[in-house]
Order: structure tokens, then sequence, then C-alpha cells
């Protein structure tokens, strides 16, 4: 059910809707969250059964404008849906102690996929919930899915439930409900021919499964006792975006997504911009730094000159040297500039872990620290930060980053396309 805490709209003040009444059902369809309201509220018609809090229930028929909302608000009890895997790649289960809280909450839920592009696997879902995402029209949404063959992804994901993906995800595409999938790579488990399978089987049900973003397994230095995995080699990674050319090529379409790191470790050139279409899967790993590439371009080839300026640029190790090229390139475009990328080893997940997006707030000061001689300003990648507050991983504050730094200036550069601008104006 779903408490009202508010109520603004003229038609729900006609219906005499109040505070404290509890909505139980939509057309007969018992309440879950929100997102049953969001839905209904954007029809015309339909009925909905409130209860007072009296305990007097009644149905009330809704006829209005199709644009005018209810304008209603709920408390919620913030419950998510939680994950019933164990997958052997889980990076939650490699994470250190002491870190926010709330990264060590194993989330698998379809509405935060909905409303924010959380990847779930759907093993906790019944086919009531199924039905439900259907008939709200939940789309797009984001599933891991890993491996198509039932036996190899309930390995993969530790539940014996596992198997059924192929089968919920065509009751999901055949409502015409949009599916952005994953696949995260174990080598020598899912990848290869056990990669092959799973693109194919997708791919038939393209364009509703729009994509599917290949990753490769997170590996921390906290994986005691954890299944072993071998760490991506340079070998591993040619392998794979060839068998992913290969398939895209048959398929006439850009439908395999390698992650970039999958690029970094072989050294091969990034993709267009072109290949990623909208960036769909961007979050993920994927097309970043082509489009970081391509964003930092244009804004060099508008760059005015500046004054001079000392400018560390903060990266992990796996972007270090396409910070490098963009260092280089705005020295060379912007009068006075003198920026250097600041490759930071992740001391704190294992030197396995390179991406930027992981970097602690304690690891980052000690390199910072180490090179106070050669920069002024320090420029920070927002994605180290938990999002609308600055703060880093392991807890620590931009705040006292700053006061560790002793006078340093300090600039989060919070746009995938900011970095140029923030060195013009640094």
């Amino acid at each position: 059910m779903l408490e009202i805490t508010g109520v603004k709209g003229s038609t729900a003040k006609k219906y005499n809707l109040k505070k404290g009444d509890k909505i139980v059902s939509f057309d007969g369809f018992p309440v879950t969250d929100s997102l049953d309201y969001l839905y209904y509220d954007s029809k015309p018609y339909f009925t909905l059964k409130v209860k007072n809090a009296a305990g007097v229930e009644r149905v009330i028929t809704v006829d209005k404008p199709e644009d005018e909302s209810l304008e209603l608000t709920f408390t919620e009890s913030g419950k998510i849906r939680t994950c019933r895997n164990k997958c052997i790649f889980c990076f939650v289960d490699q994470m250190g102690k002491g870190m926010r809280d709330s990264l060590y909450v194993k989330d698998d839920d379809y509405t935060m996929s909905f409303m924010c592009g959380n990847f779930v696997t759907l093993t906790n879902v019944d086919d009531e919930e199924l039905e439900r995402i259907i008939r709200l029209h939940l789309s797009p949404l984001y599933v891991s899915v890993h491996a198509t063959d039932a036996a190899l992804r309930c390995k993969l994901m530790g539940n014996r439930f596992a198997g059924k993906i192929v089968e919920q995800l065509k009751k999901l595409t055949e409502a015409k409900i949009t599916v952005h999938c994953q696949a995260v790579i174990v080598p020598k488990l899912n990848d290869g021919n056990a990669l092959e399978e799973t693109a194919r089987t997708l791919f038939d049900m393209y364009p509703y499964v729009a994509d599917v973003a290949v990753v490769p397994t997170g590996l921390t230095k906290f994986r005691e006792g954890l299944y072993e995995i071998p760490d991506v080699t340079a070998q591993d990674a040619a392998a794979l975006l060839d068998l992913c050319d290969r398939l895209n090529a048959e398929f006439n379409v850009d439908f395999l997504l390698p992650a970039d790191e999958y690029f970094v470790k072989c050294g091969r050139q990034f993709k267009p911009v072109e290949f990623y279409g909208n960036f769909a899967q961007i979050e993920n790993g994927i097309g970043m730094t082509a489009k970081f590439l391509a964003d930092f371009n244009a804004s060099v080839y508008n760059a005015a000159r500046r004054k001079y300026a000392r400018v560390a640029v903060v990266t992990g190790v796996s972007a270090a040297k396409t910070i490098r090229y963009a260092c280089d390139t705005a020295n060379e475009a912007v009068k006075n500039l003198h920026a250097f990328a600041l490759p930071v080893e992740n001391k704190f997940f294992g030197s396995t872990v390179t991406c930027t997006g992981l970097l602690t707030g304690g690891d980052i000061a000690e390199e910072l620290l180490k090179h106070t001689e050669n920069y002024d300003i320090a420029i920070i990648p927002a994605n180290t930060l938990k999002e609308f507050e600055d703060v880093f991983l392991d807890g620590m504050t931009v705040k006292r980053l700053k006061k560790l730094l002793k006078g340093k200036k300090i600039i989060i550069n919070r746009r995938q396309d900011g970095l140029f601008e923030n060195l013009v104006k640094a």
C-alpha cells in the first residue's frame, strides 16, 4: 500500500483523497510501490481502492484528462529487493572493511533497473512480478545475463534457480520491453564458444534485446576463499575483441559492446563514437573513452588561450594513457598550460583494479602528496565520489582531501566532456 502524505491536484481533491489515506489497488491490482501510481496517473481512466485512517475502504473511478496528474505524494518503506545469488565474481564479496555502508548492499531490484539503469539478474522475480513489469511496461531494463546456457549461468551465479533467463527475456521482449544486457566474463568459463552461444541466443530477440555489454570481471585483493579467477591477459582481450567484431559483422549491427578495458589490455584503438550509438551502456564502461576523446578534442578545437597553470589530472591506471594524450593535446593548444596525468595505483582494492571509478580518497591523497611540488591545481574525476555527495568510497571527503593538500586547489570534473573546460578555467 501507498500512504498519501500530500494532496495537491484539484482532481484528487474532487475525489476527496486525503493525507493519511492508503491506496490499496489500481484497477484491482495490488499496489507494490510508487511505480503503480506513476503508471496509472498517466492514464485518463482507472479505478483505485483507498483505505482511510479508520480502515474504511472505498473504490473510486477516476476520470480525468490524460495530461493531468492527481499530484499525490507518498511515504514508502525504502526497502529494495536484494540479491539471492552467490556469483563467483561478485564485487561486493571483494570489498574491504570500513567503506560506506551502502556499498555492501547487494541490490537486485527491477524497479531500480527501470528508474536508474541498475543491472539486475531477475532471479528474484516470480511470474507474478514478471507480469507486473509487462503490465506497467517498465522499459528499458538492464539485465545481467552472463550466459544463456542454463547450467553455466547457474554455476556463474551460484544459484540453481538461475537458469530460466532466456524464458524470462522472451516474455519481456515479446511484450516489447527493451532490454540492455551484460555479460561479465570469467576467462575460460563464459568467453569463447559460450559467449558466442549467448550472443546468438540474445540476438534472436533483437531489437528488443538492444545490445550486450561484454565486461571483464573486477578482481580486488580481497579474494581469499573465493573462486579462483584469472586476470584478463592481452591474448584474452584480443580474442574477445576479434569474436565481437566477427559476430557484429555477421549480425550487421553493433550488438556486442566490449568494455574499454579490453582495448586497453591489448593495446588496440578504441572504436569510433558511432559504434556506441546513444551510449546506453556508458555507465558500464562501454564507450566512455571514445566519448571522452571525442568531447575533449572538440573542446580543444574551440579553445581559447589562457594564463599559466600547473595541473595534475588524477586518473586510474587503465585510463592513464588516454589522460596523458588529453593533457599533451591541451598543453599544445593552450598557452602557458602545464597539465599532466597522475595515475593512482589502487592500493585499497589491489593493483588488479585499475579503473578510475574505484579509486579511494586515501590512495588519491597519497599520490597527490608525493607530487606536491609539481602542481598547483588537482582535477579529480567525479566518478570517484558518491553521487550527489563529495565523499570517496572509503568515506574520505573532498574537504578532508583539501586540508591534507594544504592550499592546493581542487576541481571536481563533474562531466564526461568537462576536462578541457576545467583545464582552461584552472
